[in-house]
């Protein structure tokens, strides 16, 4: 069964609940996700799992006027055409327990389908990219003394030793790239399905910038 679809993160809002409580929402379009290619473990795949494409890819114009190639490169192209379906802007596999109770070739998963029952989730995003910053931003650190005469405002301060090892011992937090990571958020609760629009409540705020590709997914430590 699958248990995950893919969706973008549209905002943030708030809703009340039935007590007049603010609850604050991420809003997340949810799919449709179409079954591009099913793979089973006693084929040649080894593994089951199926592969779900999100957001068609309309098909630019030629020169002559004409519809042309869809934005795409040739060996996705022909993968696509090979299991009869359109271009889709993206392509991820999910992994699916078994040959059972797997959507057919071209089915298209909806939100309230796969999320319509279930009351936990988890989300997974990609965090905003900060680019290179120091170790007071990247990890928290307090910085030096504020005073007159002090060297060391927003350094981290000695990182070597002075009588054994006599290098930087490894994993130290220093300064580098901040951001543009995987994170999971588990266990958020579902307020409100809107299947009309594709939309999926979650309660809280998710990792990632708006309009970033996230996976939705049944909770797993509920």
């Amino acid at each position: 069964m699958v248990d995950t679809l893919l969706g973008r993160k549209i905002a943030m809002t708030q809703l009340w609940d039935k007590d007049g409580n603010v609850q604050p929402c991420t809003v997340i379009k949810c799919g449709p996700c179409r079954v591009v290619q099913v793979k089973k473990k006693d084929e040649k795949d080894g593994y089951s799992a199926v592969q779900l494409g999100f957001e068609e890819v309309p098909a630019r114009q030629g020169k002559d006027g004409k519809p042309g190639d869809a934005r795409a490169n040739k060996p996705m192209q022909g993968h696509f055409k090979k299991h009869g379906s359109p271009i889709m802007r993206e392509l991820h596999e999910v992994r699916v327990d078994g040959d059972k109770n797997v959507p057919a070739q071209g089915d298209i998963l909806k939100v309230d389908a796969i999320f319509g029952k279930t009351k936990r989730v988890d989300v997974i995003g990609t965090t905003k990219g900060r680019g290179f910053q120091g170790c007071m931003k990247r990890h928290k650190f307090q910085g030096g003394r504020a005073t007159h005469g002090s060297k060391n405002h927003r350094e981290p301060g000695a990182i070597g030793q002075n009588q054994w090892g006599h290098h930087i011992i490894k994993g130290k937090r220093l300064p580098g790239h901040f951001g543009a990571v995987k994170r999971t958020t588990r266990n958020l609760e579902v307020v409100r399905i809107e299947a009309d629009q594709d939309l999926i409540f979650v309660k809280g705020p998710v990792a990632g910038a708006r309009n970033g590709l996230v996976f939705v997914r049944q909770a797993v430590r509920k």
